[in-house]
């Protein structure tokens, strides 16, 4: 599969992820985020900005939900709910947000 972002066609697994993490920019996740139904607010970009610097400079970690909640509730100044981050990637903030960030599938079960 495909996608065309700025006349470029940027390669994506049958599941919608980026082939190459690398070739990932903000108008790729506004694009893969419009495929999803998503219309990115400034709290998405920071699950998705934490997202992508856990797995660019922390040895390709992928945070498991606790995590994230913790991480974000530090730049947030308050620490959301689940229910808070999945207003904001219904399909679960650690796999639907790791899409929109460019990043690997999850593959693990759970999220907390």
């Amino acid at each position: 599969m495909a996608i065309e972002v700025n006349g470029k066609t940027i390669e994506t697994t049958e599941s919608g992820y980026l082939v190459d993490a690398n070739q990932w920019d903000e108008d790729i996740a506004k694009v893969i985020a419009d495929g999803e139904g998503i219309e990115l607010t400034d709290k998405h970009w920071d699950v998705i900005r934490y997202l992508r610097d856990e797995y660019l400079n922390n040895n390709q970690n992928q945070p498991m939900e606790r995590q994230l909640l913790k991480d974000i509730g530090k730049v947030w100044g308050a620490k959301p709910t689940s229910k808070d981050v999945y207003k904001l990637f219904p399909l679960a903030p650690t796999k639907q947000g790791t899409k929109i960030a460019g990043l690997p599938e999850v593959h693990r079960k759970g999220g907390y």
